[in-house]
């Protein structure tokens, strides 16, 4: 491999010449595809004249088959994705163990950062202690949890956790964790390479903003990583989304996001890679492109790309990067071929335009991010889903109240304009004496600790918090749907029958997923999220809303509130400091409460066989086989269209009369502290009778009926679909699951493959898969199969006596698959394809799932290959 030799004031740094090995055709590759070519070529994944014929192949196609070994140099987990995944690592160190291998060899050959965000939950806003309290109700529910992740950082080298309070994963990634360019000390030489890696979170992509190719996985392929397996994937189909012009005043980067989620879902993007290209790139600043890279998911896509360029430098010396860094960052990427030219449109496979300067202030919802709304029709589109003419009942609180108020999620909260903006909203509406309305519950809950210093400099808290928003803490919280309890009033309004919703800065408004009694919500920028607070209700138009009256007798508007770009720009200008985000980051790393946690320090990991929160799973064994094979099966649930991994496998609270909760009072639990299900999803046996625990999900079996509910055939009983499902096993009868489009959007929870593995499903078949829940299922050596075109669940009439036959004993990566599909009416034949992408894939089903597979290979000392991943040159 040739390599350049690049002057810093660091010293001589060698890297990969992309320019040498592909000559003119480098500057027609995307980006990102760049980075792709150097990691191959580095690691010698591929011989390289055979990896640059792969690369001119799709430079003249735009698309390939072949499959491409990815090896990131990192790995990032938060605590609900990382909990299960150091259960079944704990589960395969004593499988190992078991069969006389060494438990010690399972251990990461890469860097592993994890952060603990997903489990502080708002029980107080609004009021002075909220943050300190919520904190302390967090390390007191997740004690249990917290001590196997302190255990992993014992047992585990190389396993770094960051403890409540240092923020958000992805914008600690943004602020703290990102190099951009890594230097690595190979015999004897420093080597640059591309910072890249994935992460155990859908909402990964967020770190392509600043130039950093990173993406989302469930955390089964996590684990495969953790242990040296490369990420397998197609070369992947890339669609460039040229963007032109500049924002109009009062338009902020949210609704950039929420116009290209709408964009590319009606260009039906599903697991494509997408990158950002053209002169409107340039006028985005990088808190800008991290928010609408982090809503990659939401518009179906692995990644969200945006090039490094002067705006990424900037980036990093705001937020307190070396000058060294920033000098390595830019000469490297020179000289590389990977500093991106608004000028140059590289060949991409497909191309789609978006004008910034056609932008207005937007909502989405009220059931999916998609749902672009301009702010004249929210109220509409409210009373539309709900099917009510939205009219004030008796009582307080009107139909089309807001519920929820939450400027949340690292997507809206690392920018910090957003911030600067909802402050300033909150300062003028403080001047005029005006408050939301007592039912709705405030909070706010930045990504960063850095962020509180940003507004107490700014003179701006004091300000958010005379409105209600308060910090509640520096983590998820309502954007994952640990928005604690509604104000009574609200609740008992709800449970009476009013239409309300959630107003957030999230990134997701699936019904229930803010909170499981809200069925509606809409995602919004900061600053309108404080205007529709102190309105108290979804108006027919907040721009045109009156909020109240001057002292002179005239209407307070949504224009009196709204900030402008100046003065925006003036206090930002005024408050920022680029120590902060260091500062604030190392303060919150010297939690008392954590390094007062006391954990063990042993190899293998020590079960309590009474807990409620970590129990060891079945599915971490060798004795686990191939769920494939020629088999007839019957229908265990039926469900439609856009049943997202809440719906499968929900994160919120649990509630006491559910079957879950039920079974956690059975076993000692107090009713009135169950937690949530994120947090339980290190104890298998609770999560499984949570399933489907969605009041949205339904189970078109039964005409209807909570798909938590099912039938079994031929007895006709019904019952919760775990019973069902283990009279069918112990019948030694196959099941399968059948859905409509979109099937396991949202979260990268893995636990909405693990439960339904658990329940002996041999397959789903769908309409389509989002990507990575269809990756998480094979991985649960679930074969996901995709219907054809004119076959939906609805429209093929399946009843609890419909039978499918299915043949999946010889596939390939794609292959077409004959399923018959018979009921009393005759049988019928869908041509369905395997949704198989890779060998690898193909052979984790054959191994009946990748953890038996992690576990043969480390009995036959191929589990490990030590800095296989980390090592920046091929053999």
């Amino acid at each position: 491999m040739a390599a350049l030799s690049i002057q810093t004031r660091a010293g001589r740094l060698r890297a990969a010449d992309l320019r040498q090995a592909l000559g003119p055709a480098l500057t027609r590759l995307p980006w990102l595809m760049r980075i792709f070519f150097e990691n191959a070529l580095r690691t010698g994944s591929m011989e390289a004249d055979s990896l640059r014929e792969t690369f001119f192949a799709w430079l003249k196609h735009g698309r390939s088959d072949v499959e491409l070994p990815f090896h990131p140099a990192r790995l990032l987990m938060h605590d609900t994705t990382c909990v299960p995944a150091l259960v079944d690592i704990a589960a395969m160190r004593d499988a190992v163990a078991e069969a006389g291998g060494d438990p010690s060899m399972l251990k990461p050959v890469l860097p592993v950062d994890v952060s603990v965000d997903h489990s502080v939950a708002v029980d107080w806003y609004g009021r002075p202690g909220a943050r300190e309290f919520n904190m302390q109700r967090e390390m007191e529910r997740n004690e249990e949890r917290y001590r196997l992740m302190k255990w992993a950082t014992n047992a585990l080298p190389g396993v770094r956790v960051h403890p409540p309070g240092t923020g958000i994963m992805h914008t600690m990634n943004l602020e703290q964790l990102a190099t951009v360019v890594t230097v690595q000390d190979v015999n004897g030489e420093r080597w640059a390479i591309p910072d890249t890696l994935i992460g155990t979170d859908s909402h990964t992509p967020m770190i392509n903003g600043i130039g950093v190719l990173a993406w989302g996985v469930g955390g089964l392929e996590a684990e495969s990583v953790f242990f040296g397996m490369p990420v397998m994937l197609r070369l992947p189909d890339v669609i460039g989304v040229h963007l032109t012009g500049t924002f109009r005043p009062g338009v902020m980067s949210t609704d950039l996001a929420l116009a290209v989620t709408h964009l590319l879902r009606v260009h039906q993007v599903s697991g494509e890679f997408v990158e950002f290209f053209g002169d409107g790139v340039s006028a985005l600043s990088c808190g800008d492109r991290a928010v609408i890279a982090n809503m990659a998911p939401e518009y179906g896509a692995s990644s969200g790309y945006f090039p490094i360029d002067r705006q990424t430098i900037r980036y990093l010396r705001e937020t307190g990067r070396s000058e060294q860094q920033c000098e390595i960052v830019e000469s490297v990427a020179r000289a590389q071929g990977l500093w991106f030219n608004p000028d140059v449109q590289p060949r991409y496979t497909r191309v789609l335009q978006l004008d910034l300067s056609t932008l207005s202030p937007i909502v989405a919802g009220p059931r999916r991010p998609q749902d672009r709304l301009p702010l004249h029709k929210a109220r509409q589109a409210l009373a539309d889903a709900s099917g009510r003419t939205l009219e004030q009942p008796e009582g307080d609180i009107p139909d089309g109240a807001v519920a929820i108020a939450a400027i949340t999620s690292c997507t809206n909260t690392s920018d910090p304009k957003l911030l600067i903006a909802a402050g300033l909203i909150a300062r003028k509406a403080r001047q005029f004496g005006l408050k939301p309305p007592h039912w709705v519950k405030t909070s706010l809950a930045p990504g960063s600790p850095a962020a509180e210093r940003l507004l107490k400099r700014a003179g701006l808290l004091d300000d958010l918090e005379a409105v209600g928003f308060n910090i509640v803490g520096f983590g998820c919280t309502t954007c994952i749907g640990n928005s604690g309890p509604l104000h009574p009033d609200m609740d008992l309004a709800v449970s009476s029958g009013a239409v309300t919703a959630a107003i957030l800065s999230g990134n997701r408004n699936f019904p229930g997923r803010v909170h499981a009694k809200l069925e509606y919500g809409f995602l919004a920028s900061p600053p309108l999220v404080i205007a529709f607070s102190l309105v108290g209700r979804v108006v027919e138009d907040i721009a045109r809303q009156e909020f109240g009256h001057a002292p002179d007798g005239r209407p307070i508007l949504l224009k009196d509130l709204w900030p402008s770009e100046e003065e925006i720009a003036a206090v930002l200008g005024a408050s920022a400091c680029s120590t902060d985000f260091a500062d604030a980051f190392a303060d919150a790393e010297r939690s008392d409460a954590w390094k007062e946690l006391a954990a063990p320090e042993s190899v293998l990991f020590p079960w309590d066989e009474h807990s409620t929160y970590i129990r060891r799973p079945p599915f971490a064994s060798q004795q686990m086989r191939s769920r494939l094979g020629k088999y007839s099966a019957s229908p265990l649930v039926v469900l439609g269209d856009d049943m997202t991994t809440d719906h499968i496998s929900p994160a919120g609270q649990i509630d006491p009369s559910s079957y879950a909760g039920h079974h956690l009072i059975e076993s000692g639990d107090p009713a009135n502290n169950l937690n949530v299900y994120a947090a339980r999803r290190g104890n298998w046996q609770a999560m499984v009778r949570g399933l489907f625990d969605n009041r949205t999900a339904h189970n078109l079996l039964l005409d209807q009926t909570s798909a938590s509910t099912t039938i079994h055939w031929p007895s006709g009983e019904t019952g919760p679909i775990w019973e069902i499902a283990q009279k069918y096993q112990s019948e030694g009868r196959s099941v399968v699951i059948v859905a409509g489009e979109r099937y396991g959007a949202g979260s990268s929870r893995d636990w909405a493959a693990k439960g339904v593995a658990l329940l002996g499903v041999r397959a789903v078949l769908a309409r389509s898969f989002e990507r990575i829940h269809r990756s998480n299922l094979i991985n649960m050596g679930v074969l996901p199969i995709r219907l054809p075109d004119d076959a939906h669940p609805q429209s093929l009439a399946i009843g609890p006596d419909t039978i499918f036959m299915i043949d999946a004993a010889k596939l390939s990566p794609r292959c077409t698959l004959t399923v018959t599909m018979e009921d009393p009416s005759g049988p019928r034949n869908l041509d369905c394809s395997a949704a198989i992408e890779t060998d690898l894939e193909l052979q984790v089903l054959r191994a009946g799932g990748m953890i038996p597979l992690i576990i043969a290979r480390s009995l036959t000392s191929r589990a490990v290959e030590p800095g296989f991943s980390m090592h920046p040159l091929a053999p």
